[in-house]
């Protein structure tokens, strides 16, 4: 929808059963998803969860590995797995940006004395 602004990723603002609609899931599934490890909604003060947009686009990634063929055994191995290459990816562009980072952008050669004439070998 245009103008109407994203919540923030990480945030719980929906109910469940407002985001098993979301996602075109039954209420159940969520709730064993959350059992099996595969998400971990945040829950209020009472203990009501919270889907965050962040949970929303995981439960639409598991609803794809379950059409795939993958059993919630392999989903959980397939989601770790992306979250440590999403980790490792993160970690080298920041090594990366460090490395360029830290080298001066032009380099003088180092001069030994201010005159670059050879010395006289006269006597005096």
């Amino acid at each position: 929808m245009l103008g109407v602004p994203r919540p923030d990723g990480e945030r719980g603002v929906y109910g469940i059963s407002v985001a098993a609609e979301l996602v075109g899931m039954g209420v159940q599934n969520l709730r064993l998803y959350e059992t099996r490890g595969l998400l971990e909604p945040q829950r209020t003060e009472g203990g009501t969860r919270r889907y965050s947009a962040d949970d929303l686009d995981r439960l639409r990634r598991i609803g794809d590995l379950l059409e795939a063929g993958l059993n919630l055994a392999g989903i959980g191995m397939v989601l770790d797995l992306e979250a440590q290459n999403t980790q490792l990816r993160a970690e080298k562009e920041e090594q990366q940006w460090l490395k360029t980072a830290s080298i001066p952008a032009s380099r003088s050669p180092k001069r030994t004395s201010s005159n670059n004439k050879p010395r006289s070998t006269r006597s005096r």
